[in-house]
């Protein structure tokens, strides 16, 4: 008895995806697990004695990390050669957006209890309080076209559009800058960070060019 073969059709997934499904749901929990902790130290009364002030500086710092490490992607995947790490970079930026809005809320809510007039004042009157405002507006567009409808909607303009992270982050690190009057250390290591990751997209490519035509131009003379 002969038995037909037939070749079997390969299902493997390609090395990004199978990486990208394991990488994707582990990356959400990650930056999920500062807000669940909050929450809990929150309902358990461990998150100090005063609470308001604990939930508005974690919110605040997870904000600005998150944001710095979505920063972080593009020079990281052209370091590694890892191209899936664009993939992440949406969720990335929507976790910073998360703990930005929950920033403003806790000081909406928690702090000034909706006084309208304060809100105001303080937005106009503080700069630490104006930029940090002005960082959130900027950042909210972006939140919302965030969407692969929107990318197809806007066309080139999407690029455009979210090339507002730079000044974002910036008005970020100022925000905090101008927050601390002592300690300016962990500021301070935000700006440095923050800092180096804008100077690394410096378009030095010319300039590399050319030290490699002097070389190759001193090596042969």
């Amino acid at each position: 008895m002969y038995t037909l073969l037939t070749p079997q059709r390969s299902i493997a997934r390609p090395p990004a995806e199978r990486i990208l499904r394991i990488v994707k749901p582990t990356l959400f929990v990650v930056c999920l697990l500062p807000f669940v902790l909050l929450l809990l130290q929150s309902l358990d009364g461990s998150i100090g004695p005063n609470p308001v002030q604990a939930i508005t500086h974690a919110t605040g710092d997870w904000a600005l990390r998150m944001l710095l490490i979505t920063l972080a992607v593009t020079p990281l995947r052209r370091v590694t050669g890892w191209a899936w790490l664009i993939r992440l970079r949406r969720m990335l930026g929507l976790f910073a957006f998360f703990y930005a809005a929950l920033h403003f809320c806790t000081y909406l809510w928690l702090d000034q209890f909706f006084d309208w007039a304060a809100i105001v004042e303080d937005i106009a009157k503080r700069p630490y309080i104006t930029v940090g405002f002005a960082a959130l507006v900027l950042m909210t567009p972006l939140a919302v076209t965030s969407t692969k409808a929107w990318l197809r909607r806007l066309g080139p303009r999407w690029k455009r559009l979210h090339q507002l992270v730079y000044p974002i982050a910036i008005l970020g690190v100022l925000h905090y800058l101008w927050l601390v009057k002592a300690d300016l250390l962990e500021p301070g290591i935000y700006a440095a960070i923050l800092t180096a990751l804008l100077l690394v997209r410096v378009p030095f490519g010319r300039l590399r060019e050319r030290i490699t035509g002097w070389r190759g131009f001193a090596a042969t003379s």
